[in-house]
């Protein structure tokens, strides 16, 4: 092995050294019953980044023009509480933010299919600690998701 594979190797990450190495790891989601393409599927990083990016600028815009008089630390303390409230109250009952449904996505429960609030409270509590949200497992769900039994999905 010349530096240039191992360094690629490494770059690409431990799913492509895995199935490099002739492991197969299926496609993100076939764990748990979902398609591997359209509506249903797991949601991508990407989408899901922007449906945050909008929650968050919409917690923000409300918090830097209802409540605080001018963007300081406490302007960023409100958005988080606004955030928790949003995600508490759209995710347990419809499944999704305005940003989700912007960009066409939806969190599930993995029993039933629904959303439910406790999970909805479970998972939006874990997602504003963020720690959670940036380890995630071989389907693409970030640990609050996997701790919450919830999927996200697109619509």
């Amino acid at each position: 092995m010349d530096n240039r594979q191992a360094i690629g190797s490494w770059l690409s990450g431990p799913r492509a050294a895995i199935e490099g190495a002739g492991g197969d790891l299926g496609y993100r989601g076939e764990q748990l019953g979902l398609p591997e393409e359209g509506p249903g599927a797991i949601a991508r990083p990407g989408r899901r980044i922007g449906a945050l990016a909008v929650d968050w600028a919409l917690c923000l815009l409300i918090a830097y023009g209802l409540i605080t008089d001018g963007y300081d630390q406490a302007t960023g303390n409100w958005a988080l509480l606004i955030f928790f409230v949003l995600g508490v109250l759209t995710v347990g009952t419809v499944g999704f933010t305005p940003g989700k449904r912007l960009f066409g996505l939806r969190v599930l429960d993995l029993g039933t299919g629904r959303p439910s609030p406790l999970r909805g409270l479970l998972r939006t509590a874990l997602l504003c600690v963020a720690l959670p949200a940036l380890i995630w497992d071989r389907d693409g769900r970030g640990l609050h998701d996997r701790l919450a039994r919830t999927v996200e999905v697109r619509i």
